[in-house]
Order: C-alpha cells, then sequence, then structure tokens
C-alpha cells in the first residue's frame, strides 16, 4: 500500500561511521530520491535505490530535522538507521523543494502521531469509565428488584416509585449495553497492542537484521569500490590505449594517402616510360643534328679566327690611318691658320686702300 508522493534526483551521501565527519559517496552518479506514503501504517519514508541496491530507507519521523549546508547540499539524521544521510542537488532549486517537502511530511507524521495517542487516550477513558459504572448499575438492579417487591404490598403511590424504578432497569441495561460494547472495544485495543508489540519486535529483529545486511553491504562497498578502483585504472589504461590508437590511425592515414601519391607518381613515371623510346629516338636525331651542328661550328670558329685576324689588321690599318689623319688635320688647321691670318692681312690692306 505504499506510494510514492515526491520523486527527485540527487548525489547521495552517508556520514563515515568512524570519523563521523567526513562523507562518504553512497552513489557514483545522481539517483532517484523519493518520499512513500504508507496509508496502512500512515507512515512517511525516504527511498533511495541504486540498481539493486537500497542506499536510503529512512522513515520520517516529528523528532527529525533537514538542515541545508551549503546552496546545493543537505542532510538529516536518523537514529533507528544510526547514520546521517546527505544529498548534493544539481541547483538550489531542487534544494529548496526537498526541504519544503521533508517539512510538509514531517508535519504530517506529528499530525498522525497526535491522532493516534488521542484515539488510544479516548478508548482508555472509555473503558475506565464503563469499569466504574457497572458495579453501581449492578447495585441500583438490585436495589430495584427489593424495592418492587415491597411496591406490590404498598399504597397507590408505588406506581410513581415503579415508573422510576423501570426508567432505572432502562438506564441500567443501556450501561450494560455500553459496557459490553466497551469491553469489545478494549479487547479489540488489547490485540491492536499485541499486534504492535509483535510488530515492534519484529521491526527490532528487522533492525538487526538490517545492520547486519548494513555490515555486509558495507564490506562489498569497500570490495567494489577497491574493484572500482582497479577498473578505473584499467580505463585509464585503456584510455592511453585509444589514445595511441587514434594516433596511429592518424599516422596509418597519412601513410596511405603517401602510398596514394607515390602510387599516382609511379603511374606518372610509367606513362613517362611508355614515351621514352620516343625520346630516345629523338635523342639520337638531335645528337647527330649537334654533331654535324659542332662540325660547322668547328667551321665557323676558323673562320671567326681567320675574321678575327683581319679584324686585327684593319684595326691597325685603322690606327695607322687614324695617326696619318691625326697629323693631316694638325697640318690643315695650320694652314686654316695661316689663311685666316692672310685672310685678315688682306682685310686690313683693303681697309687702309
Amino acid at each position: 500500500m505504499e506510494q510514492p508522493i515526491y520523486t527527485t534526483r540527487a548525489h547521495v551521501f552517508q556520514i563515515d561511521p568512524t570519523t563521523k565527519k567526513n562523507w562518504v559517496p553512497a552513489s557514483k552518479q545522481a539517483v532517484t530520491v523519493s518520499y512513500f506514503y504508507d496509508s496502512t501504517r500512515n507512515s512517511y519514508r525516504i527511498i533511495s535505490v541504486d540498481g539493486t541496491k537500497v542506499i536510503i530507507n529512512s522513515t520520517i519521523t516529528p523528532n527529525m530535522t533537514f538542515t541545508k549546508t551549503s546552496q546545493k547540499f543537505g542532510q538529516w539524521a536518523d537514529s533507528r538507521a544510526n547514520t546521517v544521510f546527505g544529498l548534493g542537488f544539481s541547483s538550489e532549486q531542487q534544494l529548496a523543494k526537498f526541504a519544503e517537502k521533508f517539512q510538509e511530511v514531517k508535519e504530517a507524521a506529528k499530525l498522525a502521531r497526535d491522532k493516534s495517542q488521542e484515539k488510544v487516550e479516548t478508548l482508555s477513558n472509555h473503558s475506565q469509565e464503563s469499569g466504574r459504572e457497572t458495579p453501581s448499575n449492578n447495585q441500583a438492579s438490585s436495589i430495584n428488584g427489593t424495592d418492587d417487591e415491597k411496591i406490590s404490598h404498598v399504597s397507590p403511590e408505588a406506581a410513581v416509585l415503579k415508573s422510576e424504578n423501570e426508567r432505572l432497569k432502562s438506564a441500567v441495561e443501556q450501561s450494560n449495553t455500553n459496557a459490553k460494547k466497551w469491553e469489545t472495544e478494549l479487547q479489540t485495543l488489547r490485540e491492536n497492542n499485541a499486534r504492535l508489540v509483535d510488530a515492534l519486535q519484529e521491526s527490532s529483529a528487522n533492525v538487526e537484521s538490517w545492520k547486519k545486511q548494513l555490515s555486509v553491504c558495507k564490506e562489498e562497498s569497500d570490495t567494489l569500490r577497491e574493484k572500482i578502483a582497479e577498473l578505473e585504472a584499467q580505463c585509464k589504461e585503456a584510455d592511453q590505449e585509444k589514445q595511441k590508437n587514434a594516433q596511429l590511425s592518424v599516422r596509418v592515414r597519412e601513410l596511405e594517402t603517401e602510398l596514394h601519391d607515390k602510387e599516382q607518381e609511379l603511374e606518372n613515371l610509367r606513362k613517362q616510360a611508355e614515351i621514352i623510346p620516343q625520346l630516345m629516338a629523338e635523342c639520337e636525331s638531335i645528337t647527330t643534328k649537334l654533331q654535324a651542328a659542332e662540325m660547322k661550328n668547328s667551321d665557323l670558329e676558323g673562320r671567326i679566327g681567320s675574321l678575327q685576324v683581319d679584324i686585327d689588321d684593319s684595326r691597325q690599318k685603322q690606327g695607322n690611318m687614324k695617326g696619318e689623319l691625326k697629323k693631316f688635320m694638325d697640318v690643315l688647321d695650320g694652314k686654316i691658320d695661316e689663311l685666316h691670318e692672310f685672310r685678315q692681312g688682306l682685310s686690313k690692306l683693303g681697309a687702309d686702300n
């Protein structure tokens, strides 16, 4: 008959049982944390399960208090489980909503406890009152019986006493009926009390078994933590291998690209090798032409040598001619100067005449 009334997700922690100061994570990641209401027992519990492992099973009592220790972390103490639970939320709003729901559930548990106590007190009071009234009613009936015997021999005033006696008899019968009903209720309460005692004993036994299971779970948790550490070390090695494989894959792709380029070059060289015979033939023809050109070049060099000799002779002759021409120009300049002086003399003579 237990139903969830509120569910959220958070990281679950428990206080270290040895130091009572450090927090020990109960889950590696955020898990579901739910409030449950049991309508048959009128009780509330906080339950959280990580896979197949129950990491929170806390019954809410009016004496519990949920404390916010930071903007995203809260805790409460459970005396029955002999531990302190802590929850880490992803946002401040989730923490505020969980704390508000905790206060509501705590008030509801308090009201349920008060109503149960009031009911028990009322039933006990009724049973005590019924126990007190029964002897007096029996005494009244015995007195009334004696009066009936007397009234049968008495005057007409006995009619009033008889009617009063009848009224008292009906009141006694009603009281007896109520007493029987209250006895039934008292018996029911005793049976319920016995059942509650049995349930309490069973709960105590369950608590002991839960404590044993908790110790076993802690040992399993320690073993799992060691295995987790080993697996994390293996995961690190696997990550390193993955990185190496990724680097090798990149290198393989580079080599494949280079191989493709080399194959392309090889294909180009093969295509060029096909035209090598043509190139050889052309090379031979070019070699023949080169030899002929070299022969012509040698002839031309011979001609150039003779021409160079002729050029040297011409240059020498030209130098001689330039020397003779210079001498002639010098003589000509002297003659021109003489002629100019002669002309000036003639001009002067013409002016004098």
